[in-house]
């Protein structure tokens, strides 16, 4: 059943469509979110929060598709946004900041070092994944995805900080949850190892969009509290996921977009009916 977010959400964001394929003879459902406007799932969190905030201008921090999606939200609700990037963002997404009218600074090697100088900025800082709005807003994803194919049974989720898959927990009705991120790159992993938010490497070919170094104690808590399995998949699978996405269905997706679909090539996402979510299509990368 529609909720009161996904009413209110509908006004600003798509819904995208779900496919029903058959990959190495299992059948496998993908969600096509990274036809979402802005190409990726992050707009949904920014709009939700933007529309809380009931403000003109707001700063956030970004490795490139939530700097996009506050952008783009910002356009949408009449109000101005600067995002503060490190120096290693993609000009993909950088480029398509600026388009949207928001002021891009770039600041720092790191997604943490962009985020200090963006919350020192002076006005309502969005968080990228660490908010309960963010979060409430991600969800979406996840109720569209149970209300169009209620018998899918396990839900195969990239992960950064750890708002999409937080939401996806809160919102999939007790179904298996696989939290996938890249190898040398995975703070929720390490999170969920410690019990605790641990500062953890970031090096990966998704670190633009998975690049997070610590997972959002928010979204640790509800992962701890829910049905969730932390699996890794290396840089190698996810460009092989890529490659195949377009091969054999034509779906474009940059490396994070991708990384669930490696989780689910690999053997790691079990389920009669599984699902994979398909986050993000902002990439410079062109099918060969």
């Amino acid at each position: 059943m529609e909720t009161g977010v996904m009413r209110t959400l509908s006004q600003y964001v798509r819904r995208t469509p779900t496919m029903h394929v058959t990959v190495d003879g299992r059948p496998l459902v993908f969600k096509l979110e990274h036809l979402q406007l802005t190409g990726s799932f992050k707009i949904r969190g920014a709009v939700n929060t933007l529309l809380s905030l009931n403000v003109s201008e707001v700063v956030t921090a970004s490795g490139g598709n939530h700097g996009i999606a506050v952008a783009q939200a910002a356009q949408l609700l009449g109000a101005h946004a600067t995002v503060f990037v490190p120096v290693t963002a993609p000009e993909a997404k950088t480029k398509r900041i600026e388009a949207l009218g928001a002021k891009l600074i770039r600041h720092g090697n790191t997604y943490a070092e962009a985020a200090m100088a963006a919350r020192d900025f002076g006005l309502p800082y969005i968080e990228a994944y660490n908010d309960p709005k963010v979060i409430e807003g991600q969800s979406t994803v996840t109720q569209e995805i149970v209300e169009d194919v209620p018998d899918v049974d396990t839900i195969a989720i990239a992960v950064g900080g750890g708002g999409l898959v937080a939401g996806a927990a809160l919102a999939s009705g007790g179904r298996h949850i696989i939290a996938v991120e890249p190898r040398h790159c995975c703070a929720m992993y390490n999170a969920l190892a410690a019990g605790v938010p641990v500062d953890s490497e970031v090096n990966s070919i998704a670190a633009d969009a998975l690049g997070a170094t610590r997972a959002g104690d928010l979204a640790l808590e509800i992962l701890q509290q829910h049905n969730v399995s932390s699996v890794l998949v290396s840089d190698v699978d996810i460009l092989d996921a890529r490659d195949r996405l377009w091969a054999d269905f034509r779906l474009a997706v940059e490396p994070a977009g991708a990384a669930a679909f490696a989780s689910f090539l690999k053997g790691d996402v079990p389920g009669e009916l599984p699902c994979v979510v398909l986050c993000g299509a902002n990439s410079e990368w062109q099918p060969r």
